[in-house]
């Protein structure tokens, strides 16, 4: 009896024995962007802008102001003039030209601004204007003409490079590519701030796939949601229209700004050139969630947020003037890849 009720339960066993054995491991994928000569693309970027905060001076404003609200909308074709091939670990080199074929910007400010206002400037005369970049194997910026021609604030330059560098975040996922559920992390220095040391953290998580939704601009009107609270939204989002059927990876995104001072001076060097030392803390955090095609490794949408303090101040070394700042920066923006046959709005 015992000998046939083994027997028995080894015959049930077999077909899942069978499927184990025959079932294959999970298929990783790398999202490597694949931009090829003469492709055309076209990005809607919408970006909202908070800043609030105060700055003290040897010559006070009591008048000016402390809190500034900008709202900045671009459509943006993208020319690929040369595309080096890729390997199976990594993406080619890429040239590409970004043409603004519509930028305009609005501001609203608790007081006068004329910083401000030169910044809408800024923005609404990118309209028409080219600049041209270089995407390397890893991922990262080089080579880039005609921004600073274009935007001599440092803060609009910033909003311009951090899209672009968007366009190949899939180059800085693990080079064995990356399966469901899996999740990584990078840290890179972030430059352009006035205290050095600091460090960008990011922890990445392959959430899923679900069908590339049709392209459509956001409404900028509508109130900001947390993404971690707007995922089941998103996973239950409409499906896309008849003109696609295709497969998005979905990666989330959550970053935040480290300190890891090599010295106890966090004066950056090109700071301490000038004479000039600066102390303090800048503190930030966000995320972003990203549908990337698997077919071609473009982003088809992604939604960021971020918030970013800081509280720092730069002495003169030789004067000993003081310039003191205490703020907080609130930004989200979406990109979205329209389809091959949105019509270019008028400016």
């Amino acid at each position: 009896m015992k000998a046939r009720a083994l027997r028995l339960a080894i015959a049930a066993a077999l077909p899942l024995l069978t499927f184990l054995l025959a079932a294959k491991p999970e298929q990783r994928v790398r999202l490597l962007p694949q931009f090829t000569p003469h492709q055309t693309l076209r990005y809607q970027i919408e970006t909202r802008l908070t800043i609030s905060g105060t700055t003290t001076t040897p010559i006070d404003n009591p008048e000016g102001a402390s809190l500034l609200k900008q709202t900045v909308s671009m459509l943006v074709r993208l020319d690929v003039l040369d595309a080096q091939p890729g390997t199976a670990t990594g993406m080619g080199r890429v040239r590409l030209r970004a043409t603004y074929e519509k930028s305009t910007a609005t501001s609203e400010t608790d007081a006068y601004d004329p910083q401000a206002a030169a910044l809408e400037d800024q923005f609404t005369r990118l309209g028409g204007h080219s600049m041209e970049f270089t995407i390397e194997p890893d991922g990262k910026l080089s080579s880039i003409t005609g921004l600073e021609d274009i935007l001599s604030n440092p803060t609009a330059a910033q909003s311009v490079r951090s899209w672009m560098s968007g366009l190949s975040s899939g180059a800085s996922f693990p080079q064995a590519g990356i399966v469901i559920g899996q999740k990584w992390t990078n840290e890179q220095p972030l430059t352009g701030t006035p205290l050095g040391g600091l460090m960008w953290r990011t922890e990445a998580i392959y959430l899923r796939n679900e069908p590339c939704r049709a392209a459509s601009p956001p409404a900028t009107s509508a109130p900001a949601t947390p993404l971690t609270n707007a995922l089941p939204a998103v996973k239950n989002a409409a499906p896309p229209s008849a003109a696609t059927d295709e497969s998005c990876a979905v990666i989330l995104t959550r970053f935040e700004i480290l300190h890891h001072p090599s010295r106890d001076d966090a004066t950056p060097e090109d700071y301490r050139r000038n004479g000039l030392r600066t102390s303090g803390t800048w503190t930030g955090k966000g995320e972003s969630l990203d549908s990337i095609s698997l077919s071609t490794g473009m982003v088809a949408s992604s939604t960021q947020t971020s918030s970013q303090e800081m509280d720092f101040q730069i002495l003169s070394a030789l004067t000993g003037t003081r310039l003191l700042y205490k703020g907080r920066v609130h930004s989200e923006t979406d990109i979205t890849l329209l389809p091959q046959s949105t019509p270019v709005p008028s400016p």
